[in-house]
């Protein structure tokens, strides 16, 4: 993809919705809620602060995070369909958890 956001913007690819319900039902594309987890595909630089210096963002290509609902900007580039937001609109990163890893 040759696109590349400015300053704390971060472009995010949504992942697939649920096709049933847990009784089977199969959810038609028309009923479906748009999923509020994505999969960053690229960020900006970061933001300045009041000095002029760049505050590097908490995120990279590749995390999967959870955003709200109504946040950013729906695009079509490629022919993909993608998010623009700023990083602010982002409410975390989920992390992978190693199968059989013990909790403390």
């Amino acid at each position: 993809m040759g696109f590349r956001p400015l300053h704390d913007r971060v472009v995010v690819r949504r992942t697939d919705g649920e096709e049933k319900t847990a009784g089977g039902i199969i959810i038609p594309d028309s009923a479906k809620e748009k999923p509020m987890e994505g999969e960053i595909v690229a960020v900006g630089p970061g933001a300045r602060d009041e000095n002029g210096k760049l505050q590097a963002l908490d995120v990279k290509a590749g995390d999967r995070v959870l955003f709200g609902k109504w946040s950013g900007t729906e695009v079509k580039l490629d022919g993909q369909e993608l998010l623009i937001m700023k990083e602010s609109d982002i409410m975390g990163v989920i992390e992978a958890t190693k199968k059989g890893a013990k909790k403390k």
